[in-house]
């Protein structure tokens, strides 16, 4: 029987992940940080605690044929540590490259690394492929990127192979993050300011990154490649705001507001937060990504392994607003 180890297998992405890894046959061993009754009962589970450069995963990786690396300090938009950098250097490249190291060690054949669209920018006017220029703007992404890096050094010292995934904004049940808080500002049915933004995303629903993982498991091209991952149909924020409504049977009424106003709402804000040190629904940081293009070229991936999306993202939103 195939068997993979799937760290982070208590958070969103993993939530879907395992059952469908069930679904094709696999046995799954998940590596979790406490105890926990959220998975299913054909998963094994090896208690870890936090994972940095020092975590022991020799017991955990005997028999395993794959590694699938999801678990990471993610995105946080209201960071206050002293040193963002280094928080997230502990987890997401020491930590990183310490199960490489391990996984090498224990005759692991191939790695999936979930990677992010961050390690190469947040925000961009032109379509990113996995040729462009990595520039990340953040912690987040400069650690995704150390640990790509720190990846492939390793796997090209052994007989280990890998995968890098970088997918665009997930969304999906059970996603908390940009995408829930602009749902529920929909929910409310009010006027949202946003009529003349004229931008592009690309979105990715989880139902379709899981199945980008399952074909990375399987598919002899995925060896040794990146990819960008999306649901390949862009959106502004207005047509994403539209179908979001839509979905959710809530009426929709986009202001024509422009696009500098908003910049001062978010500049407000920020002001705001710091005296009552509480998170906003508007902020720079949210206006910015509700204002800023970011779009990738996933053809990539389809043409190398022959995979398309199985969802679309009409489909995706429906499931996601159920």
């Amino acid at each position: 029987m195939k068997s993979a180890l799937v760290t982070g297998s208590t958070g969103f992405i993993a939530s879907h992940l395992i059952p469908l890894l069930i679904q094709q046959g696999w046995k799954v061993r998940a590596a979790i940080r406490n105890p926990t009754n959220k998975l299913p009962s054909e998963v094994s589970t090896a208690n870890l605690g936090n994972i940095d450069g020092f975590t022991q995963w020799e017991p955990t990786l005997t028999d395993m044929d794959t590694v699938i690396h999801l678990a990471a300090r993610t995105h946080i938009l209201h960071d206050n540590t002293p040193n963002p950098e280094a928080e997230f250097l502990k987890p997401n490249v020491q930590g990183t490259a310490n199960l490489v190291k391990q996984s090498i060690a224990a005759g692991v054949k191939h790695f999936i690394f979930i990677s992010s669209i961050g390690a190469m920018a947040t925000l961009s006017d032109h379509p990113l492929t996995e040729t462009s220029p990595c520039q990340p703007d953040t912690p987040y992404g400069r650690s995704k990127l150390q640990a790509e890096q720190a990846l492939i050094k390793l796997a090209s010292q052994s007989s280990m192979t890998w995968t890098i995934l970088r997918p665009t904004l997930v969304y999906g049940s059970g996603n908390p993050g940009n995408m829930e808080r602009l749902i529920k500002l929909i929910n409310r049915g009010l006027p949202l300011p946003f009529g003349l933004v004229n931008n592009r995303r690309s979105l990715l629903y989880v139902g379709n990154l899981v199945d980008a993982i399952a074909t990375c498991l399987t598919h002899p091209n995925a060896k040794n490649q990146t990819f960008l991952v999306s649901d390949g149909q862009d959106l502004s924020t207005p047509e994403l705001i539209r179908k979001i409504a839509y979905h959710l049977e809530r009426p929709c009424h986009l202001l024509p507001v422009p696009p500098s106003m908003l910049k001062l709402a978010g500049h407000l804000g920020d002001t705001i937060e710091q005296f009552t040190k509480r998170p906003l629904p508007l902020n720079t940081s949210t206006i910015d990504r509700l204002l800023g293009s970011l779009v990738v070229d996933s053809s990539h991936i389809r043409n190398t392994l022959n995979w398309e999306p199985p969802y679309t993202i009409d489909e995706g939103l429906s499931k996601t607003l159920r």
